[in-house]
């Protein structure tokens, strides 16, 4: 069989993480290496790009401005939300075979995979060889097939790293508090706020997540319990965390959104405000003894893509699975989605990567296991905490004073 021979394509999509930029270099990279690619072409802000020709030639950085990128956070090509459909992936199509592009590597989550399939079908149809790679990226980790996503250990050493700190501000100014994490459908974000905890009182107390709806009054009376134990709480609260007491499980921001909508006054904006910390701490101070000190915080973008704390498994991953890619779209007539598999855990972790199919992976997601949530509803498992403790690496540990144990 004849070496395909053609110019690559590389795009971003999706919410940026602190390694996603890795994964970008690291498929220049390995571009390089292969006398089947001629040029790589970054799409400024994924699809966008592709759409309208708007490339710039990756094959031309310089290996030092490659290696600032690699280390820095955020979508360095811009990205996108825009939805793949149809038409605009036909169009996307037409665009790459009349630019020579016979090798396309979109970095992204499940939509992004979706967008790959569309143009492969496409470019079969049309008998154009056009090799299609999903490269994954995402800090919910809800890609199915793979263990897990590159940009999830970093972001989940974040949001453990950030509970840590705020469980030593609330031990020193005793009170309740909320924080809302990312993950509308998936819990595993949230989740990793249990990473840091080290003693029996460490906060947080109560994790929410998506997977199992609560009552308010369910929630009140846990907080409640553990604010008479401890004579404080930290709440983890998943931006999705679901309304059991309505008959279509309508998530607590969805009842809030439509409250506002109803008020003149109300701001109809949800996704990154702090309504839902904001509504749930004054639901606590309305049903708690008067005085009761609450407060909440809403993490937002921040956990998306801060420097500084990075896991160095993400970091790797993130830059083999670009690897992988390029290895796996150069040595056969296929396509796919790169897919990582842990084969130790522990002290001993390591994985091995493969490929699977872009219609295992497009379009929908998976959740937290059941095997990672309590009983209870309201935290997670030893379980869990085996499983993404790898992905995060080491936290800073935390000095107590002796006398100030009971």
């Amino acid at each position: 069989m004849a070496e395909l021979i053609g110019n690559a394509i590389v795009g971003q999509s999706g919410g940026p993480t602190a390694v996603i930029n890795r994964t970008l270099v690291g498929l220049v990279e390995a571009a390089a290496d292969r006398p089947q690619i001629e040029a790589v072409l970054g799409a400024r802000f994924g699809m966008e790009g592709i759409l309208n020709e708007d490339f710039i030639r990756l094959s031309d950085e310089s290996a030092a401005a490659l290696k600032r990128v690699a280390d820095t956070p955020g979508a360095a090509l811009g990205s996108t939300r825009r939805k793949p459909n149809e038409e605009l992936c036909l169009q996307m199509f037409e665009v790459m075979r009349k630019n020579n592009v016979r090798y396309f590597f979109y970095i992204g989550g499940n939509d992004t995979a979706e967008a790959a399939q569309i143009i492969n079908q496409k470019s079969q149809a049309a008998g154009y060889e056009l090799r299609c790679f999903h490269v994954p990226k995402t800090i919910d980790n809800d890609l199915r097939v793979t263990d897990h996503c590159p940009g999830y250990g970093s972001a989940a050493k974040f949001v453990a790293s950030a509970f840590m700190g705020d469980n030593l501000d609330n031990r020193s100014l005793r009170g309740i508090k909320i924080n809302i994490v990312m993950g509308r459908n998936a819990g595993f974000l949230t989740a990793a706020s249990s990473l840091g905890r080290t003693r029996d009182d460490d906060g947080p107390h109560l994790i929410y997540l998506p997977e199992r709806p609560i009552t308010r009054e369910q929630f009140r009376d846990d907080v409640a319990a553990v604010y008479d134990r401890f004579g404080r709480c930290v709440v983890a609260v998943s931006e999705g965390i679901v309304d059991a007491a309505t008959p279509d499980k309508k998530t607590f921001a969805e009842i809030i959104k439509d409250a506002l909508e109803e008020s003149e006054y109300g701001d109809k904006q949800l996704s990154g405000s702090g309504a839902l910390g904001d509504w749930l701490a004054n639901y606590l101070k309305e049903e708690l003894p008067k005085g009761t000190r609450v407060r909440a915080d809403t993490f937002g973008y921040m956990q998306r893509s801060f420097p500084g704390v990075v896991s160095q498994v993400d970091a790797r991953e993130a830059r083999e699975v670009a690897h992988k890619a390029v290895e796996f779209a150069t040595a056969a007539n296929v396509d796919g989605s790169v897919v990582i598999k842990r084969v130790s855990t522990g002290a001993a972790y390591a994985v091995e990567y493969d490929r699977t199919d872009l219609a295992n992976v497009a379009r929908d997601t998976k959740c937290l296991p059941d095997e990672f949530i309590a009983e209870d509803g309201n935290d997670v498992t030893d379980a869990f905490r085996d499983y993404a403790l790898p992905l995060v690496g080491d936290l800073p540990h935390i000095g107590y004073l002796e006398g100030m144990r009971k």
